[in-house]
C-alpha cells in the first residue's frame, strides 16, 4: 500500500472495505461504501428519523398519519373505510365546456380541434362547424405527407399544387391561369 492514510474503511463489519471516496449517512453519521450508503444495506438504527414518508389518501388526496410499526396500506384502507372525506356525487364529471360562442355544452372528455387547439363540444368538434380560425397551425405529419405525394402527382400532370418543406397549410384558395386551364393552388404560410 502505498497511500494507506487516504480514504476510509466502510462502517459495515462484514465489509471493512478501504474507500477513497467514503460517503457518509446522514441519518447515524457512520462511513460506508457506495455498496452499503443505504439505509437497509447497513440496517441503519437512525433511519426513522430520515425515512419518513406519509401516504396520501387516493381518493380525498388527504395526508393519513401512520404510526411507527404500522403497516400504511391497512391504516390508508382504514381511512378510506371510516375518515375518507371522498364523495362521489360531490365530483364533476362534465368539465370541458365547449369555446363555440354561444354554445354552453359540456363534454367529460376534451375534444381538442387538432387545427386551433381549442375544447369543443361533440356538436362543434369539427373545423367548419365552430369557425375555425387557425390558418397558420402547421398540419400534421400524415396530413403533410398526403399534401405531398397529391403535390408531386398534380405537379406531374399540370404543376397545379405547391406545399413548402414546413407543411404550414392555410385554407385560401388561389386560382391560377397557365393557358386555357384554370389550376387550383392552395396558399402556404411560411411565416
Amino acid at each position: 500500500m502505498e497511500l494507506p492514510w487516504l480514504g476510509q474503511h466502510c462502517s459495515e463489519k462484514a465489509c471493512r472495505q478501504l474507500d477513497f471516496l467514503p460517503l457518509k449517512c446522514d441519518a447515524c453519521g457512520e462511513v460506508f461504501c457506495k455498496d452499503h450508503i443505504r439505509y437497509d444495506d447497513h440496517r441503519c438504527s437512525s433511519a426513522y428519523k430520515k425515512n419518513v414518508q406519509v401516504p396520501v389518501c387516493p381518493l380525498c388526496n388527504a395526508p393519513v398519519p401512520v404510526q411507527k410499526g404500522e403497516v400504511p396500506d391497512i391504516v390508508v384502507g382504514a381511512h378510506m373505510d371510516k375518515d375518507c372525506k371522498y364523495n362521489p356525487a360531490q365530483q364533476k364529471i362534465f368539465t370541458n365546456k365547449c369555446l363555440k360562442p354561444g354554445c354552453k355544452r359540456k363534454e367529460m372528455m376534451k375534444v381538442v380541434c387538432e387545427q386551433c387547439g381549442g375544447n369543443f363540444c361533440i356538436k362543434h368538434r369539427h373545423p367548419l362547424d365552430h369557425d375555425c380560425k387557425a390558418s397558420s397551425h402547421p398540419i400534421s405529419k400524415a396530413g403533410y405527407a398526403a399534401l405531398m405525394r397529391a403535390s408531386q402527382t398534380a405537379f406531374k400532370s399540370a404543376g397545379a399544387i405547391a406545399v413548402p418543406p414546413n407543411g404550414n397549410l392555410q385554407h385560401n384558395r388561389y386560382e391560377l391561369w397557365k393557358g386555357e386551364k384554370t389550376f387550383v393552388k392552395y396558399f402556404v404560410n411560411t411565416a
